[in-house]
């Protein structure tokens, strides 16, 4: 660098070096005016969003190699959604925790109840005593219907136990479905905005600051982020918070039967009279299948490495749409309520049959 070009800044901090003190190098703070756009928003959304994001410390109790317990702490996010104090999390976060420890922007620290949790959508509401909170700052609510790919996100969490970090980047997909162990979700949000361990159950936002999606899992080989995160859609929250802190659990539809996909392959093993389709496997007894006359499987057979129970009726279609697998017939019923009416198509022994069924309530595990 030549010496002309060494600015005040730059001298100061030499001069420091070089006479093995400790003065501290003074801050120079840059106009909001020398900021682009996309800084101004990042700064923006941040101060308005950041104090409706808190941190959430869970203790478990586990069990050691010789039964003996002790208690293990981990961390998540979480969002304030009302002056009441209920915040929303992801289920893993706050799955089976003896004690739930919330701390807000101001640091300041709350015992938390759980209200209610769905291990389906990995969503979780807790409550803090609002009561003894000067003021709490709901954030709010956008619509995940209108997203587009590329459209800019940012997120804000506690990765790490680091408390509200911000990161940003763009819509990457819209996933139609999305299987995560036991998650099952439509439409679900990836982005390559930075997501760690304890960004869990914090706040996807517009540039806007408004939700659109809450962060929920990552896709990593190595454990840290890759640059593909998952995020719930914020219309699929909506309506299982509304649930949560109604009743404290999400009331899903129930056939009552175990399902598999029919592929070419099987169909063609097996000799079956559909190409694809749902073979009905075993049946809950007095269950809404059983009740409405469907007829389960039989005979169990292996074809290639997957075991398959045949001989039952074979559904290929619902309320007047082909229903081509397992994921099809699940996808549809996460519309339906309990108490509505399907219409299945069916074939069994070769012919095809119209069988109305009335949708149970899945049981609670």
């Amino acid at each position: 660098m030549h010496p002309k070009d060494r600015s005040p800044l730059f001298l100061i901090a030499a001069m420091a070096l070089l006479l093995g003190t400790s003065a501290a190098v003074p801050f120079v703070s840059q106009a909001a005016d020398d900021f682009d756009t996309d800084e101004k928003i990042n700064i923006r959304v941040y101060d308005q969003v950041h104090d409706s994001v808190v941190n959430i410390t869970t203790v478990v109790v586990d069990y050691d190699l010789f039964f003996s317990p002790y208690a293990s702490e981990s961390t998540g996010s979480g969002i304030i959604l009302d002056e009441d104090g209920h915040i929303l999390t992801n289920h893993h976060v706050v799955a089976n925790a003896s004690r739930l420890e919330v701390t807000l922007s101001d640091n300041s620290k709350w015992t938390a109840d759980l209200v209610g949790s769905d291990a389906t959508t990995d969503l979780a509401v807790i409550q803090i005593d609002h009561a003894a909170v000067n003021r709490l700052s709901p954030i709010e609510f956008g619509n995940s219907s209108d997203i587009k790919v590329g459209q800019k996100v940012l997120a804000i969490g506690n990765p790490f136990g680091l408390e509200q970090t911000l990161t940003t980047g763009i819509i990457s997909s819209i996933r139609r479905y999305l299987k995560i162990n036991n998650i099952e979700m439509d439409y679900v949000i990836q982005t390559d905005a930075a997501i760690n361990p304890g960004n869990s159950g914090g706040p996807l936002l517009d540039s806007g600051g408004r939700m659109i999606g809450i962060n929920t899992a990552i896709f990593t080989p190595s454990g840290g982020n890759v640059g593909i995160g998952f995020a719930i859609p914020v219309d699929t929250a909506k309506s299982v918070v509304k649930e949560l802190l109604a009743r404290g659990y999400v009331a899903y539809p129930w056939l009552g039967i175990e399902m598999q996909t029919v592929i070419p392959e099987y169909a063609k093993a097996l000799k079956l009279p559909v190409k694809e389709g749902v073979l009905i496997g075993r049946m809950a007894r007095n269950g809404p299948g059983d009740q409405a006359g469907l007829h389960g499987g039989s005979v169990r057979v292996i074809v290639g490495n997957t075991r398959l129970i045949i001989g039952g009726d074979i559904i290929v279609g619902v309320d007047g749409k082909p229903t081509a697998s397992r994921d099809d017939l699940n996808r549809y019923l996460r519309t339906k309520r309990p108490g509505d009416t399907l219409t299945l198509s069916i074939v069994r022994d070769g012919e095809k049959h119209q069988v109305d069924v009335h949708l149970g309530e899945r049981p609670r595990d």
